[in-house]
């Protein structure tokens, strides 16, 4: 059986597995400037809302290394200014990340019953379990009173944040929604460069993550996706069809960022 769904005037098209599972899209790693990256994001939620694109996940990287601000954030680091460093805007709320050395993911969705809490929960399992299989134990953070005042995102931990069992935050996400869909996407540190996260927010991670892979760079990332797509598809009861951006999509992409 073939699965097609109306992307304007062109389709996507993937293979239903035997079971029948739901089919989601899966757009492997992309490695761009964060304003490509936030366009992408905005734009697969636009896509999914008007053109009922399919539930999409995807992971990427930042290059060059950048700061990405909340939404709302109006108070920001400074020391930033004299660094070779890009600043985007998030269409999700939060605080400063510093985009170097970290791995982040994407998740647009619809039709999720239950609170907003709830959903974030549902979404994060995957990180749980795929880490865990791993051999990073995650739990999930609590607000401090703290949090407001600090630029930081990695500074403190929220509901919405994983954190290892040593007590450092690991993971830190947002959402947006858009009727009844909603982006959720979020960071998670794999080679933090201690020294410029000092350059960046006048301080030391107060702990330096040192996870249980021997793996760096590309192979790295390339055994946290794999880990991390398998324990999505388990956790939603999906099917994650592989499929990078087409032509057509990336020029779409572009006439959408200039709007």
């Amino acid at each position: 059986m073939i699965f097609d769904t109306e992307l304007g005037s062109k389709r996507v098209t993937s293979k239903l597995s035997s079971e029948q599972l739901p089919v989601w899209r899966f757009i492997p790693l992309i490695n761009a400037p964060g304003q490509v990256q936030m366009a992408i994001d905005r734009w697969l939620l636009k896509q999914h809302l008007i053109h009922h694109h399919p539930p999409t996940l995807r992971f990427y990287t930042w290059c060059p290394a950048a700061i990405s601000l909340g939404y709302h954030q109006r108070r920001w680091p400074s020391f930033w200014q004299s660094l070779p460093l890009d600043l985007v805007r998030r269409p999700t709320g939060g605080r400063a990340v510093l985009h170097q050395g970290d791995l982040t993911y994407s998740i647009v969705t619809s039709g999720m019953k239950g609170s907003r809490k709830e959903i974030y929960k549902i979404l994060s399992q995957f990180l749980i379990e795929g880490w865990q299989q791993l051999g990073v134990e995650l739990r999930y953070g609590k607000a401090g009173r703290e949090y407001a005042g600090n630029p930081s995102c990695f500074a403190t931990a929220t509901a919405a944040d994983l954190m290892l069992e040593s007590g450092e935050k690991f993971i830190g996400s947002a959402q947006l929604y858009k009727g009844n869909a909603v982006l959720q996407h979020g960071s998670m540190i794999l080679q933090q460069d201690r020294e410029l996260f000092q350059q960046v927010f006048g301080y030391l991670p107060t702990l330096s993550i040192q996870l249980p892979l021997e793996a760096v760079g590309e192979e790295l990332i390339e055994i946290v996706v794999t880990q991390l797509k398998q324990a999505a598809s388990s956790c939603w009861g999906v099917e994650l069809v592989e499929q990078p951006l087409l032509d057509w999509e990336w020029q779409d992409l572009s006439a959408f960022e200039l709007n």
